[in-house]
């Protein structure tokens, strides 16, 4: 299979040849062909399996029509989640539509607005936007949805679990009803069926892709346990010892992220930040540092944990566990991308050992443990429970 036979054409098959892309991976030889025929689609994939490509790759393919663009219209709508997401996606559209006459626009808080409506006015073929930014536009009517051709929602679940839904129904409210719509979620909840049946038309064509990055074996999963006094240390311990080059470094807090850079500086690692706490302004130019070399160490809460594409990304450290097991296959899935190879390290106090236990109940099988006499443990991990079922809150 060949992208040429999913029905693309050559300027889109000449863009992903210089991208380096060989064959299509299953999720795209799946989704672009429903995509191209104008079905609406419900797709379940995770992250690293190449889902950006699938709706996008179709989306320029139907747009190349030489249509003529009115102002302040759109006719290609994703929304994400996150604003580090918006730009991912954005930037894969241009690299995609390099031979194409089409306009692509990211557009999410945390950024003056006015260049954004003034980049509007001439119309925009694909807006790539954050909900609450979209509805700012849409009440300042710097944009008009009456000519929108397709809706992509991205990531769907996670918009979910950041508590879009009524932004989401706001601008659906706002859409007209002869539109295609699409659907990419890791999971298909029970919230995003309910979300499906408000924004997508009965008789959807459904696809699921059965692939973990998690248990990908180009990814070389291990942990360290350790008490949770010690972690810091040996973190540094670790990146010295173990000659370490780069690492993505992830913590569950803004206030933990900005301590443990200073307790990484005490000991000689010079590493940077990304949180809710700095600016869009910062983040984006921390992560273009990262991304170029010029950072070695990034420690991050859990906003670069989805949708950020770090390349050649040799590492990946949970120095906290995050509470939801999907969590953790996005984390590590920043790592072992595009067939290279990848490291996920997990720091593991005794208090995590419930968050172990789902984890490897997911994976089905139990992470390997490495031990550094330097530390020795005083509260003991047990070894997880791999039937282990997390209770959900009603």
């Amino acid at each position: 299979m060949t992208f040429a036979t999913l029905g693309l054409s050559e300027p889109l098959l000449k863009a992903v040849a210089e991208l380096g892309y060989k064959k299509p991976t299953p999720i795209q030889i799946k989704a672009i062909p429903a995509v191209l025929s104008g079905k609406d689609l419900i797709a379940a994939a995770q992250t690293g399996t190449g889902k950006t490509a699938s709706f996008v790759l179709p989306l320029l393919e139907k747009l190349n029509d030489e249509k003529t663009l009115r102002g302040k219209r759109i006719r290609g709508l994703i929304l994400t989640p996150t604003r580090e997401l918006a730009i991912q996606v954005e930037a894969s559209i241009a690299q995609y539509a390099k031979y194409l006459e089409l306009s692509s626009m990211a557009m999410y808080g945390g950024t003056e607005i006015e260049p954004q409506k003034q980049r509007l006015i001439w119309g925009i073929d694909i807006l790539v936007a954050t909900p609450g930014r979209l509805l700012d536009m849409a009440h300042q009517r710097a944009l008009h949805f009456d000519e929108l051709e397709v809706l992509v929602l991205d990531e769907a679940d996670r918009m979910l679990d950041m508590g879009f839904i009524d932004d989401i129904n706001k601008i659906i409210e706002r859409l007209p009803q002869e539109r295609q719509n699409l659907l990419f979620s890791a999971t298909i909840s029970d919230d995003v069926r309910g979300l499906a049946k408000r924004a997508i038309h009965k008789n959807a064509r459904e696809i699921s892709i059965r692939f973990d990055s998690a248990s990908e074996p180009k990814i070389d999963q291990w942990l360290v346990t350790t008490d949770k006094t010690n972690k810091s240390a040996l973190l540094s311990h670790l990146i010295t010892e173990l000659r370490w080059q780069q690492a993505l470094i992830f913590i569950e807090t803004k206030h933990g992220a900005a301590k443990l850079v200073s307790q990484l500086e005490k000991r000689g690692i010079k590493a940077e930040s990304i949180h809710s706490g700095r600016t869009q302004e910062i983040r984006e130019r921390i992560l273009n540092d990262f991304k170029a070399g010029k950072i070695n160490y990034l420690v991050s809460t859990g906003i670069a944990a989805r949708g950020i594409d770090i390349g050649d990304l040799s590492r990946v450290v949970n120095y906290d566990l995050p509470a939801k097991v999907e969590d953790y296959i996005h984390r590590i899935g920043r790592t072992g991308r595009a067939g290279e190879s990848g490291e996920a390290i997990s720091l593991v106090s005794k208090d995590n050992f419930r968050e172990l236990c789902a984890i490897e109940s997911r994976l089905g099988h139990i992470i390997p443990r490495k031990d550094f006499v330097e530390f020795p443990v005083k509260k003991t991990v047990p070894i997880s429970i791999l039937n282990f079922k997390p209770k959900h809150r009603s």
